[in-house]
């Protein structure tokens, strides 16, 4: 039986938990994710555990915050003042917003603390730090 090796197109099934049982991610009543196996397309730590994987194979995948999407990075944290922020955009605490970069680049960024001077938005993914389970299925190779 053919078995995934690096530089192979995979499509999986995939549920992604977090280490409360939470599920952030499935590809549940979706079309099955495809990537090129070891080509950086999706975080390292899921990326290494599927060559060796033929079709029809399910794993449970653990993953740890290093080999997904890191730790947090303090410098990605900004204190905006308030003023700069146009009325009509919501400041709720955990609202994503797109903010564009002085090079004129889409990044998304969080609310995270909100004051009567300042707002302040946070640029780390959203699971930046957080160590993630993936229970796998592999549905096709090729």
């Amino acid at each position: 039986m053919t078995q995934v090796k690096p530089g192979d197109t995979v499509r999986i099934h995939y549920t992604g938990t977090l280490s409360d049982g939470a599920t952030f991610d499935s590809s549940e009543g979706r079309d099955p994710l495809e990537f090129v196996v070891g080509s950086g397309q999706i975080i390292p730590g899921l990326d290494v555990a599927l060559p060796g994987m033929s079709v029809g194979d399910r794993k449970v995948v653990e993953v740890p915050a290093d080999q997904a999407y890191g730790q947090p990075d303090p410098n990605a944290r900004q204190a905006v003042p308030r003023t700069e922020i146009p009325d009509h955009i919501p400041l709720d605490l955990g609202t994503q917003l797109q903010v564009q970069t002085p090079q004129g680049q889409a990044m998304a960024v969080t609310v995270v603390e909100v004051t009567e001077t300042e707002v302040t938005l946070d640029a780390n993914h959203p699971l930046a730090g957080r160590d993630l389970t993936f229970a796998i299925e592999l549905v096709a190779i090729g």
